[in-house]
């Protein structure tokens, strides 16, 4: 598949850090155009004074992507910039962790909309876009926790397992118009988006070995080049998800288990987060 994105525009969304900011540095490095999204200006500022010390031409956008109003101003706003849009990168996402009767109504409705309300409006919005540059693609970003339910993370898996649902049927949609549309699902990622919170972070999500942003960023570029609808990371944690969300009494029998080894490995990230 080409890798090609140069001189490509790439709309990226919650770009300002994590997953989002190795996105805009990966294809950076591949000479594309970056519309870098997110509701903070500060962070934009600091990551796009990087990109641009990189020779990269940049658009910062500060929003809410659950406006949809304000997703297809991105998208004119991305257009009269670069002349055309190519790639889209949905990546902004929420988290209020806890049981769902331990999380406020508000911050329930806040899931949906950033998670899944608002991929698909902004996927929405860009077809006709997309189309009329000729080719191109979008990436959603999931979680192995749309693959398989997880306790004390309801909504969250829902929102992700819709997202990924979204993905696989749009795909077939789009495949004649030569837009690739693709879904990365990482389990734990090594960001501030998990490690800034990991007390409230359920024990069985470090079960599984954790993943780089810029390994999740890799397989952003794959999937936006059309070489698979969906990779999953780790590999033995997409294998155990598949199995538990087709045997749900084994993923409940092997819960204690996975538990236990989460704890230990919540334990070394803790002890290396204070070195």
């Amino acid at each position: 598949m080409n890798r090609n994105f140069a001189g490509k525009t790439v709309v990226i969304t919650g770009a300002s850090a994590g997953v989002g900011a190795a996105c805009a540095r990966a294809f950076a490095a591949l000479n594309s155009k970056l519309v870098l999204v997110a509701r903070g200006r500060a962070g934009l500022n600091k990551i796009s004074k990087e990109l641009r010390g990189m020779g990269c031409e940049v658009l910062t956008v500060a929003m809410d992507v659950a406006d949809s109003n304000d997703c297809i101003k991105l998208l004119k706003k991305a257009e009269t910039k670069f002349g055309q849009v190519n790639v889209v990168i949905n990546n902004a996402g929420m988290h209020a962790r806890g049981d769902l009767e331990t999380v406020a109504p508000e911050e329930v409705a806040a899931m949906v909309d950033i998670n899944l309300r608002a991929p698909i409006v902004l996927s929405c919005a860009a077809i006709p876009f997309l189309r009329r540059a000729g080719s191109g693609a979008i990436v959603n970003i999931g979680s192995l926790a749309g693959r398989a339910p997880l306790q004390g993370a309801a909504t969250y898996s829902s929102t992700k397992a819709g997202l990924r649902a979204f993905t696989y049927a749009l795909a077939d949609e789009l495949k004649e118009a030569n837009i690739h549309v693709g879904v990365v699902s990482p389990g734990p990622v090594d960001t501030g988006f998990i490690m800034d919170e990991i007390d409230q972070v359920e024990d069985i999500v470090f079960s599984q070995p954790m993943s780089s942003a810029e390994q999740v960023a890799d397989a952003v570029v794959a999937l936006a080049a059309g070489e698979a609808t969906e990779i999953s990371m780790p590999t033995f944690g997409a294998k155990m998800t598949t199995l538990s969300y087709l045997f749900p009494g084994l993923r409940r029998s092997l819960r204690p288990m996975l538990y236990e080894q989460g704890r230990k490995n919540k334990e070394k990230y803790r002890k290396r987060a204070a070195q």
